[in-house]
């Protein structure tokens, strides 16, 4: 279950990157490498099935380090849905990660 869920997700990020390369001459968006990432790991480390996705938004924190936040509606094993807010620092010049940061809330 898990893998097609990672393999609906990849599906989805591509096809909002094939979209978007339709409308804009080419550009897959920048988030959709993060997407995938934050995807995976809440499921490594919550052991959940993602129902929804969302992504919020990009925030450059300093010349070499930008964040790119999504929130992620997930169902555990026990049947308990919460949201997962994911946070990607990484280095944007060199697509290097830095830290992965989660937390968690049980509003929509």
């Amino acid at each position: 279950m898990k893998m097609l869920i990672v393999t609906l997700m990849t599906v989805v990020l591509s096809m909002a990157g094939f979209t978007t390369a339709s409308a804009t001459g080419g550009a897959v968006p920048d988030y959709a490498k993060w997407g995938i990432i934050a995807v995976k790991e809440t499921q490594t480390k919550y052991n959940v099935d993602i129902l929804d996705y969302k992504h919020i938004g990009r925030t450059s924190l300093t010349a070499d380090q930008s964040r790119e936040q999504f929130k992620l509606w997930v169902r555990n094993k026990e049947g308990k849905e919460f949201a997962v807010y994911v946070n990607i620092d990484f280095n944007p010049s060199t697509q290097q990660l830095k830290k992965v940061q989660f937390t968690e809330s049980d509003r929509r």
